[in-house]
């Protein structure tokens, strides 16, 4: 008898995850790995931010800490401290009362909770055929996360301009003035992935007058609040005007990159609606949703960011940790550019200490980042995504002279 999986097609591997497999298979020494999506220090290794593992040990000495379920929809005091991170304690919204957390797993466990939430009740039901905009180019798993939740309409705004290596917001604007009224829009908050380029406040809110006049629902993917700049306040302006402009959203939220707890899966869904009994309901609904995913989330890492969030002491320690990662990425980008200025590297650099935040859209095409990888050994993304803080002061050097060699080799052929 064949087996009951015998038609079962080999899925191709996850992109990313498959660069750092090719990667550790390489022998060769020079080898460096630009694809992956986590800070490295400067020796290029993983950091535990020292407050999390001063928070960690706390834990572990607290005796009144046991393993029982947690409520399906998180931990109240996590919940409560992720939403006022990214709204701002005192924005009016709280205290109206019109702003709920929900816990999930990671910020790809809010957009796709966000994203069943939708797609059952959002502007009725039977939600299939709603368009979902995400940005052209987008992080690769949002097409996936929307489409795996039913919806079968996902297009795209156009965003990066290859020309001037910036924001194309003149064709942003005039995607979202042509989409379908009610239409769902994807919007990374900050440090945009992967092209590093974000929106200035001027042009953030003549995206919002857009999409308040054709009555579109933000959802914004908040990864790198504080990585990106350094600053909480800065890197959560969009959301936050958002909210003042009387928009009801959905904001995904990750603390994989600014609490450095990748493998924890710490995730919030801050939910705005009109008013409280909205967000009651659906809370209500969305528990329903979780009851039969995860059923109840995990609790070690949303102790951790909730034990720091609220105590003064741990939150001014955080916020140190992270302007510390944002400092090395700064620091990788001018001397990256410099590198490739004094190299005479045929081009114009200058957008990378333009971009923001762990990616940069290097402007490298697919035969270029081919010669990268399989002459100079040097891993990325096949649209010329870079991650910065892979960049150390050893490697900073080989990586500069090989972009300079790919860059000239293809102007040659």
């Amino acid at each position: 008898m064949a087996s009951f999986f015998a038609a079962v097609p080999l899925a191709a591997p996850v992109v990313v995850f498959k660069i750092t497999a090719d990667f550790k298979e390489d022998p060769n020494p020079k080898k460096v790995n630009l694809g992956v999506g986590a800070y490295r220090t400067d020796e290029g290794t993983p950091w535990v931010l020292p407050v999390v593992r001063k928070v960690e040990k706390c834990l572990a000495n607290n005796d009144s800490l046991n393993h029982e379920y947690v409520p399906i929809l998180g931990i109240p005091e996590f919940t409560k401290s992720s939403y006022e991170t990214v709204l701002g304690k005192d924005n009016p919204a709280i205290a109206e009362g019109r702003v709920g957390g929900v816990q999930c797993l990671g910020g790809t466990g809010a957009l796709r909770l966000g994203a069943e939430f939708l797609h059952a009740w959002y502007n009725g039901t039977n939600n299939s055929s709603t368009p979902v905009y995400v940005s052209a180019p987008t992080w690769g798993n949002h097409n996936g996360v929307f489409g795996g939740a039913g919806f079968t309409d996902i297009r795209s705004y156009r965003y990066w301009d290859p020309t001037k290596l910036g924001l194309n917001l003149q064709g942003l604007l005039e995607d979202l003035e042509n989409a379908p009224e009610f239409s769902i829009i994807v919007l990374h908050a900050c440090a945009h992935n992967p092209t590093g380029t974000d929106p200035t406040p001027e042009e953030w809110k003549k995206i919002a007058e857009v999409m308040k006049k054709k009555s579109l629902f933000p959802f914004f993917d908040s990864a790198y609040q504080g990585f990106a700049s350094g600053n909480l306040d800065k890197d959560a302006w969009a959301v936050r005007y958002f909210v003042s402009q009387g928009f009801e959203l959905f904001c995904a939220q990750s603390f994989s990159k600014n609490f450095g707890l990748y493998n924890e899966r710490v995730g919030n869904l801050c939910i705005v609606a009109k008013d409280s009994d909205n967000v009651k309901r659906i809370r209500s609904q969305m528990e329903k949703i979780i009851r039969t995913i995860w059923s109840n989330p995990p609790a070690q890492g949303a102790r951790i960011v909730a034990t720091t969030l609220n105590d003064p002491d741990l939150f001014a320690e955080w916020t140190g940790n992270v302007k510390t990662m944002a400092d090395r990425i700064f620091l990788m980008r001018s001397q990256l550019r410099e590198k490739l200025e004094k190299l005479g590297t045929p081009g114009t650099w200058n957008h990378i200490t333009q971009q923001i935040g762990m990616f940069s859209f290097t402007g490298l095409n697919p035969s270029q980042v081919d010669y990268m990888v399989k002459k100079k050994h040097i891993y990325l993304m096949s649209n010329g995504r870079i991650n910065m803080c892979s960049l150390t002061t050893s490697n900073l050097d080989y990586v500069a002279e090989s972009i300079k060699e790919a860059v000239t080799a293809s102007q040659c052929q």
